[in-house]
């Protein structure tokens, strides 16, 4: 519970921080007004004698003496319909409204409504009177675009009977639309808006195991690290080796309902290349535009750093509510490190003690709240949804040793370290396989043998095997060369290239390459373990490596992600019998 709104006046200001002195009634989260620019503020400690306030809005020019005022609530945003293909800052404000009233760049004090408070939305109301209602029931649905219906839910916390529910027809978002009657008698008129504290996870009713994949369609991903449905991943690495390109391409392909893109501190330019491709860009499950099923929260680096801080809450709130609806949401954080800096920054105003590399103390406490609000649950409403959180990091250097990767690593499950040296080489995705890892595949084991192939896990681990085995022969082919090596060794090396090159590497701009189904990547998996097998046979029979190079087919299996399309799989049955052909020849003749 908050207070009535209480009144100071400011005796100090430090960038975004802000105190107020010898007034009571402030309570910790709390949203509050500040200056005569009525500067939208929160209550982040509070002492004996001040209360200490960041502000996420510049503060140049604001003075001693100005007005703080209290709202007597926390910071929150506006749940309605109207959020989806929406472009927001770090609190939920509409930049297509602002950039209408105040230009390019963002006004302080700016006095906008966080979703459109005028606009009909034609609503089936789905219940009636007499029911019995909870938190997370679903009392309307509205076509919020032409791929989500947005499920208007009575807020958690509320419980009763519909005492009175309005027709089908065009409402306001904060007009009611039942009313309901609690057990101590009170009526109480319930809108499609909700409001809630970003700070505070959305409660639900049971939380459960991971028992599905998130599909990618990104073949290093879906293959050899895989993150499931209600599962956290990080993306680290340097400046270059393509997070947010990896990012844009799970945004594009995932297989989940909704995508909240988290823009923390990029760059302007990286931001607005992101604004223009997202607008741009066709939903390929539905042939719609993306942003039908996206929403974008934009925070650029040179935006105040303590809404930065703030964005992440907000975007994995918006998560939260389409998840409680019944929607599988992804999160993409771009990047948690730009966040646990505008924490850093704060941190050092308020003069607090600093851990390691100057960042607060409480940085991996902050990671994991923001981590463990990912998961599959049950909802209240008895659906069931998920939020996937994808969080990409960027440790100065590409030193992995820094600590937000060192901590965001004990809060995440999968783990896709980007490469330098792949990026440069132009290998794309730039995930490298010895470093990375994921804990989902265990528990994900009987849905690949379910839904894709029964020898699935199998070949998998063939596939680890072999490039782990490559990696070590390259230690020994960096200091004496390849050509001292057995032929059995060398032809792990060449299956190797054939499993980096012809399946790892993958063309986002190549139409049957940018996506890949399961059933492809488990056909081109077997295809290629069956040369190794065969070739392997040969090598035992004391056959020179060369002479099966010779023949092409290490190439010619490097080409298949390009010559068989996703929709002629059948072709692939091609291959085995040109392996079983050539094999069999250089057999007969190795014999003969």
């Amino acid at each position: 519970m908050f207070w009535n709104m209480v009144k100071g006046t400011i005796y100090e200001i430090n960038g975004p921080v802000v105190k107020v002195r010898d007034v009571k009634g402030f309570s910790i989260s709390e949203l509050v007004k500040v200056g005569n620019e009525k500067l939208i503020g929160e209550v982040i400690g509070i002492d004996g004698e001040s209360t200490v306030i960041q502000v996420y809005e510049a503060t140049a020019g604001l003075k001693p003496g100005e007005p703080v005022v209290g709202e007597g609530m926390p910071l929150s945003v506006t749940l309605a319909p109207g959020i989806i293909s929406g472009i927001f800052d770090g609190i939920e404000r509409p930049l297509d409204i602002i950039a209408e009233k105040t230009g390019a760049f963002i006004a302080r004090g700016v006095d906008v409504e966080q979703l459109d408070m005028e606009k009909k939305w034609d609503a089936h109301i789905t219940v009636k009177a007499g029911d019995k209602v909870t938190g997370g029931t679903v009392i309307a649905e509205v076509q919020e675009s032409v791929l989500i219906m947005h499920k208007a839910m009575i807020p958690p916390g509320v419980e009763g009977t519909v005492a009175e529910a309005k027709p089908d027809g065009g409402y306001t978002i904060c007009e009611p639309i039942i009313t309901v009657k609690t057990a101590g008698g009170e009526l109480l008129e319930i809108p499609m808006l909700q409001k809630w504290p970003i700070r505070q996870g959305r409660p639900y009713a049971v939380r459960r195991a991971i028992e599905k994949l998130l599909v990618t369609g990104q073949r290093v991903i879906d293959t050899l690290f895989p993150i499931a449905k209600g599962g956290t991943a990080a993306i680290p690495g340097s400046f270059g080796t393509g997070k947010t390109m990896t990012q844009h391409q799970l945004a594009k392909w995932c297989d989940a309902d909704i995508i909240v893109y988290i823009g923390c501190g990029e760059r302007g330019n990286e931001m607005t290349q992101v604004l223009e491709d997202f607008t741009k860009l066709i939903d390929p499950k539905s042939g719609r535009p993306l942003m039908e099923r996206t929403i974008i929260i934009a925070n650029t680096s040179n935006m105040p750093v303590a809404a930065r801080e703030a964005s992440i809450y907000t975007g994995i709130t918006f998560a939260e509510y389409y998840r409680d609806m019944g929607y599988d949401v992804a999160i993409m954080a771009d990047s948690t490190s730009r966040w646990a800096e505008a924490l850093r920054e704060i941190s050092g105003r308020l003069e607090e003690m600093p851990a390691e590399e100057g960042f607060p103390a409480y940085l991996p406490s902050r990671l994991a709240q923001f981590y463990e609000r990912a998961g599959l649950v049950d909802n209240l409403n008895g659906s069931k949804g998920s939020v996937s959180i994808i969080g990409a990091v960027s440790p100065q250097g590409g030193d992995f040793s820094e600590p937000v990767t060192q901590n965001t690593k004990r809060f995440i499950r999968c783990f896709w370290s980007l490469d330098r040296s792949l990026a440069y080489s132009r290998h794309y995705p730039a995930i490298g396989w010895i470093a990375s890892y994921s804990e989902y595949f265990d528990e994900l084991e009987s849905w690949y043998e379910q839904n894709v192939g029964e020898e699935f896990p199998k070949c998998r681990a063939r596939f680890i095997g072999l490039l782990q085995e490559e990696s070590d022969l390259m230690e020994i082919v960096k200091l004496i060369g390849s050509d001292v090596l057995p032929d059995s060794q060398r032809l792990t090396l060449e299956i190797a290239r054939v499993i980096r090159v012809g399946y790892l590497q993958q063309n986002a701009f190549h139409k049957d390459d940018t996506y890949v189904p399961l059933e492809k990547q488990y056909r081109m998996m077997q295809v290629i373990l069956h040369l190794y097998d065969e070739a392997k046979k040969l090598v035992d029979l004391s056959m020179p490596i060369s002479r099966l190079r010779d023949t092409g087919i290490f190439e010619k299996l490097i080409a298949i992600k390009y010559d068989v399309t996703n929709d002629r799989l059948e072709k692939l049955e091609e291959y085995d019998r040109e392996i079983d052909s050539i094999c069999g020849q250089l057999k007969q003749e190795y014999q003969s």
